[in-house]
């Protein structure tokens, strides 16, 4: 019996080793760090086959010129006696691409042309950023994004040489614009002649298909928002950041929220997460990427309900060398907000939702969209899409109540000082009072008598609440940190602030 018993614990200890072995191999391997498929791209790409079929082969007809344009065979011939022998020689809405320097310019001359611009377009503007800025960012040691990226600290601006900021701050407007001495001029788009939306590279990676032929995005990625940025929820605010380090796309946004969202909101959310065709991104032949793409999503650009910096020109100026260079904004606590646009000043989520795919998409031109594909949105979703949006949060900011004032138990007395300031000497409380800190107005900063550019007119006060998290800063993202954004205010309000005033005020900044 000892015997026996001996042989079945011996089998036993044979089998708990066996099994372990067994279940590695039939467990799934691991993860891949190459990243997801995309969806979106793996529903526009046609996969090729082999031609092993009859009807596969391309015959002589298939391959024959008789489908050029040119060669089409007149409808009269009396055609030839008529001026251009009745040919339309002109510019044709929907063959031609626009802006094209000649009628009949197809899509290669358009790619290679652009292609071998791209090294001396780059060329020229990096030397404009060298020029202008400080490009080697510095870190902060201590203050950091939601999910770990540090913030960096600034100024970035270069000064002249034998300029200093005290004595810019002591010189009147009209004195830095004779000189043309003013740190923070407009911040132009490499290429504004072929003008439209760029990603970075970081989210071109994973997204291959925001990759375009004619430029590159600019900024180093330091200054720019995380990568996936944060995402929080005013329904759920206790869940935290709920991206759970995802980008959110219409891979996976029913896996991360179907028990979090109703089912009006995911309906919102998968809208949002839907490529539409943009001024870009498109079939056309005008289009700038290599291959067609179906467009971008809202959540391409206000990415995980955020940014990370993409920019476009504003699509609210003419002509065309008089628009200007706009950065994406955050969609976090567009719950609260009463005017949505920098230029715009539309008066509802909803309205704003459509003016955006209706024209925006297409720099203000509603001819554009019919060209390029006309999205037409019923009202419900638009409605869904615009309830969506209001759920996004800012991120906590454990130091301030619920009035939006600092609780001074948490509070370092740098930052009190700088909340003193921020509401006084400061003049910010004036357009971005507590708690939103935005005033639901736009303001004309009148920066003409700085500059030698002609100026924007009143643009929309955007909300500080998270603006650590929102680099860089103002509507074309002149201003690389906070730094830089409280140096831009003090010479363009006359504030005077000294060096620790200054730097208090950034502190405050960072804990809204």
């Amino acid at each position: 019996m000892r015997k026996d018993a001996t042989i079945v614990s011996s089998l036993f200890l044979a089998a708990a080793l066996i099994v372990p072995t067994v279940n590695s191999w039939s467990a799934e391997p691991p993860p891949s760090h190459k990243p997801p498929p995309d969806a979106v791209q793996e529903v526009q790409t046609q996969r090729e086959v082999a031609r092993t079929r009859p009807e596969q082969q391309k015959s002589q007809h298939d391959n024959s010129p008789f489908f050029k344009e040119s060669n089409a065979e007149l409808a009269s011939q009396a055609f030839k006696n008529q001026p251009d022998e009745g040919r339309h020689l002109g510019f044709e809405f929907y063959r031609d691409p626009l802006n094209a320097k000649k009628p009949f310019t197809t899509f290669e001359e358009i790619y290679q042309k652009d292609v071998a611009a791209k090294p001396k377009v780059a060329e020229i503007h990096q030397r404009l950023l060298e020029m202008r800025y400080e490009l080697r960012p510095r870190l902060s040691p201590d203050v950091k994004m939601t999910r770990g990226k540090p913030i960096a600290i600034g100024p970035t601006a270069r000064l002249p040489q034998g300029t200093t900021w005290e004595k810019l701050s002591a010189m009147s407007p009209v004195q830095i614009r004779s000189a043309n001495l003013f740190p923070y001029p407009p911040l132009p788009h490499p290429n504004n002649a072929n003008g439209g939306q760029v990603f970075p590279r970081m989210q071109i990676d994973m997204f291959p298909r925001l990759q375009r032929f004619d430029i590159d995005f600019d900024l180093p990625e330091a200054f720019l928002p995380e990568f996936p940025p944060a995402m929080f929820l005013q329904n759920r605010p206790e869940l935290g950041d709920v991206s759970r380090g995802e980008v959110v796309s219409i891979n996976n946004f029913y896996r991360l929220f179907k028990d979090i969202l109703t089912p009006v909101q995911l309906n919102g959310l998968q809208f949002l997460l839907t490529p539409l065709p943009q001024e870009e991104f498109n079939p056309t032949d005008d289009r700038k990427t290599a291959q067609p793409v179906l467009g971008v999503a809202c959540l391409d650009c206000h990415i995980n309900g955020h940014t990370t910096g993409q920019f476009h020109q504003s699509p609210d100026f003419r002509p065309w060398e008089r628009r200007f260079r706009l950065d994406t904004v955050s969609l976090r606590g567009m719950f609260n907000q009463q005017i949505h646009g920098s230029k715009r000043s539309l008066r509802s989520v909803e309205d704003f939702t459509e003016f955006e795919f209706r024209t925006a998409y297409f720099n203000g031109d509603p001819i554009h969209a019919m060209k390029k594909g006309f999205p037409i949105i019923d009202r419900i979703h638009v409605s869904h899409m615009a309830q969506m949006q209001n759920m996004f949060d800012f991120p906590p900011a454990p130091k301030l109540d619920p009035s939006g004032r600092l609780d001074r138990r948490l509070a370092t007395q740098q930052e009190i000082t700088g909340e003193e300031i921020f509401n006084g000497k400061g003049r910010c409380a004036n357009c971005h009072p507590a708690p939103f800190y935005l005033d639901h107005m736009m303001h004309d900063l009148k920066l003409e008598r700085f500059t030698r550019e002609p100026g924007d007119g009143p643009i929309k006060a955007f909300t500080l609440r998270g603006i650590k998290e929102s680099p860089p800063y103002l509507h074309d993202g002149r201003c690389f940190t906070l730094e830089d954004t409280v140096k831009f205010f003090d010479l363009v309000l006359g504030l005077r602030l000294n060096q620790q005033e200054q730097d208090n005020l950034v502190a405050f900044l960072r804990v809204l």
